[in-house]
């Protein structure tokens, strides 16, 4: 049985025949069987002669009479389906709704009955019928009158060709047109039932995972591009074949045939029903990225394309339609940045590293409006005296989940979306602050300085020069005392305004630092260029001074320092050595001639209160 029954009754136990208002519309009575009809065009020449299958049904379920369209139904003389059970001719006892709706019906308790249920006609065809089922008028007063009681009239439609047209347009409603693959629409619904089925609570049985290939073409836009939607649509055709044969080489040998979907654009999926575990996952993702690189020739034009496929393998059991293609989109992703052209499996430690990051990506605006960030500063010590020279100020986000996050997990993300410009702006106004508080506070010869990082979009975002003169202006700090750090990599390969806002930086006072110096383009030539007052060496070069805790000191890097020192004091820059951790780092590094030091070996990153302590106490303790 196919179908739903329809047709709401009366609740269960109301008369069949109640009695009503006036107004209710008087049914003719059936003419009694048997009865002679007078009338040459009467109601039961019309139900004898009628086409549409027809039969009066009593109330123990058993034909009364049938007429002969019936009877051709089903294959046999119309009087040899007297007396014979109407849900066994037509099977409807085979389906326990449908089977309580009818005996309802029967019993007077339902107004009427009809469902959709496929037959099997006398020449072996199968055929899908409406079978309707409404109770009969009941004859009035007179002759024969007790014999209608609760009967009712059945009848069968035969709706094969409405129903083949509906399915016809379900297909083109569920495929897309151009691959003729199941599309979005058949895809979510397929899954949508594998996720649902009851069958998948047992986590028992030898069932219970599904998974999934996501893929889309690398470079299919260009195809379009300079090819024409023409051969990009053929394209699109051969990827659905290969992909098909891929599926269906996979899916005997291991627990079905997959389905294949087109979900819109250069976008496809192959669903793995009752997966086997991830290594199937992947020995199909290799099985596609091995077809598909093979060369296409579509109309004369030999092609070759590559794909990015996300792998995701899980148990049904918790897992959502949604949920499951977030993952694999997001894997997806992966394939993509990690070089495309390769399938990528969906890593739960990588995902929640992603969710991390997207969340602290919502959440840092909020967050300087908040007050959530706070400065700790780092001594900059001159490496012949150990005096305190200046410091830098390093930002950290008391994040209220997360705790205390330092730049490195932050930084990078607020350049990405913007927000790197109202953070960096109140780093610099709260640094200044927070110098010339020193100077008035611990007034020293010469004054701490304060050095600042900044990226360099905010250098193209905003209006640095300005920015930092008005922060000047209401610090009251000397431009002098302000050391704005820029990495070597934003620098080196800028041009124009950047370099422009530099140079105006720098002849309003402020010092200009490149920051982790031989790490990014090492153009050398630029220092000549840029107004470059300080350059920082990478910490990865210091690293290779350390001859204690069994390290072995690099002299290919102490080599590299000490010609970028003789350099930078050529060109009349000052040098300062990052990441310093032991006395014999500082000692190496003093000796080939670096100015100011920073590190571990003399302070890691303090609040103000302990710089305070350090400013004018002569050289620092290590």
């Amino acid at each position: 049985m196919s179908g739903t029954p329809e047709g709401p009754g009366p609740t269960a136990g109301t008369p069949r025949h109640s009695a009503g208002p006036a107004t209710t519309e008087r049914h003719t009575p059936w003419p009694p069987v048997g009865a002679e009809c007078s009338e040459p065009h009467g109601y039961r020449a019309a139900f004898l002669a009628a086409t549409l299958p027809m039969a009066v049904v009593g109330h123990e379920g058993l034909v009364v009479t049938a007429n002969e369209a019936l009877g051709g139904l089903l294959g046999r003389p119309a009087s040899a389906l007297t007396n014979q059970s109407a849900a066994d001719l037509l099977d409807l006892a085979a389906d326990g709704r449908t089977w309580h709706a009818y005996r309802e019906v029967l019993h007077g308790r339902r107004s009427r009955f009809r469902c959709t249920h496929q037959l099997k006609h006398p020449d072996g065809r199968a055929l899908w019928a409406e079978v309707t089922v409404v109770p009969m008028p009941e004859q009035g007063a007179g002759a024969g009158a007790g014999s209608e009681r609760g009967r009712v009239l059945l009848s069968v439609s035969d709706i094969s060709d409405r129903r083949e047209l509906q399915n016809r347009l379900r297909h083109l409603q569920m495929h897309d047109p151009v691959t003729r693959l199941p599309n979005r629409t058949l895809f979510f619904e397929r899954l949508t039932a594998v996720l649902e089925n009851p069958r998948y609570d047992d986590s028992t049985s030898g069932h219970g995972r599904v998974g999934l290939c996501y893929l889309d073409l690398d470079g299919f836009k260009a195809v379009n591009d300079t090819m024409g939607h023409r051969i990009g649509d053929r394209l699109l055709a051969a990827v659905a074949a290969r992909l098909t044969d891929c599926a269906a080489q996979d899916g005997p040998h291991r627990s079905g045939a997959h389905l294949v979907a087109r979900l819109g654009g250069d976008e496809f999926a192959i669903l793995v029903e009752d997966s086997a575990g991830t290594q199937q996952l992947t020995d199909l993702a290799r099985t596609v990225l091995a077809a598909l690189q093979q060369p296409f020739d579509l109309a004369g034009q030999r092609l070759s394309v590559s794909a990015s496929i996300g792998v995701v393998e899980r148990p049904v059991a918790g897992t959502s339609a949604t949920g499951l293609m977030q993952a694999a989109d997001t894997t997806l992703y992966w394939a993509k940045a990690d070089g495309k052209a390769r399938w990528t499996v969906f890593d739960p430690e990588r995902n929640a590293h992603r969710m991390t990051r997207q969340t602290l990506s919502s959440n840092l605006r909020p967050a300087v409006e908040r007050g959530e960030f706070t400065i700790e500063y780092q001594p900059l010590v001159g490496m012949a005296d150990g005096v305190v020279r200046g410091v830098e100020a390093l930002v950290r986000w008391n994040h209220p989940q997360f705790g205390m996050l330092s730049p490195n997990r932050f930084v990078a993300i607020a350049e990405e979306d913007g927000s790197i410009v109202q953070l960096g702006r109140w780093v610099l106004q709260s640094a200044c602050r927070q110098a010339r508080r020193w100077q008035l506070e611990h007034p020293t010869d010469p004054p701490l300085f304060i050095s600042v990082n900044v990226a360099v979009r905010q250098v193209w975002d905003s209006d640095l020069v300005n920015d930092v003169a008005e922060i000047l202006a209401e610090t009251g700090l000397d431009p002098s005392l302000l050391q704005l750090e820029l990495t070597e990599s934003a620098v080196m390969g800028s041009a124009g305004r950047p370099i422009q806002a530099l140079q105006s930086l720098s002849e309003m006072g402020v010092r200009i630092a490149i920051d982790d110096f031989g790490t990014g383009y090492s153009n050398l030539a630029y220092l000549s260029r840029l107004p470059v007052s300080v350059l920082k060496l990478d910490g990865s070069f210091v690293r290779g001074f350390r001859y204690d805790d069994g390290a072995h000191p690099s002299p290919a890097d102490e080599t590299i320092v000490e010609a970028m020192v003789q350099l930078a004091h050529r060109l009349g820059l000052t040098v300062t050595a990052e990441c310093v951790e032991t006395a014999g780092q500082a000692e190496r590094l003093r000796r080939i001639g670096c100015d100011t030091g920073q590190g571990w070996l003399y302070s890691r990153a303090v609040a103000p209160e302990r710089i305070a302590e350090l400013i004018g106490t002569g050289p620092m303790q290590v």
